[in-house]
């Protein structure tokens, strides 16, 4: 089908440090010395929370303007939490998010229905968000007028 997306990114290593580039961007991605890293970057899973956090807006603003809502800004809260025995090969050991926390309050002169129905329509169509209802992550999403 011609109307599908690609996606592509490129990366170098240096011990645990990753360079990407994404299109014209670049990225670094490390962990803190703690784990091994030099601190360089945002380890990849806050990156994941943070692809999150950028998708259901960008999908909220995409609604938004289908839905004639007056979307003037967001303030996104994200955590996830993580058994990191998964990460050392501990069997029985969830690798993935256990659980994940947005909270979105939302600037906007739009009632409280009306902030609901946005949530309900962007969490179904956020490629992050449907990927992990997908994955059985346990999701607590709240989104209230900020």
């Amino acid at each position: 089908m011609k109307d599908k997306m690609t996606f592509h990114v490129t990366g170098i290593t240096e011990d645990m440090k990753t360079t990407v580039k994404a299109k014209q961007h670049e990225i670094i991605i490390d962990e803190p010395p703690v784990l091994g890293g030099k601190d360089g970057g945002p380890d990849p899973l806050s990156y994941l929370l943070a692809s999150l956090a950028g998708c259901e807006n960008i999908i909220a603003n995409m609604v938004a303007q289908e839905m004639n809502f007056d979307l003037q800004s967001m303030n996104i809260d994200v955590k996830g939490r993580l058994d990191p025995r998964g990460m050392r090969g501990e069997a029985g050991a969830q690798v993935f998010f256990e659980k994940v926390w947005f909270k979105a309050s939302v600037v906007t002169s739009e009632p409280p229905e009306r902030i609901a129905e946005l949530k309900e329509k962007t969490d179904a169509r956020c490629p992050v968000m449907t990927m992990m209802k997908a994955a059985g992550i346990e999701l607590e999403t709240e989104w209230v007028k900020g």
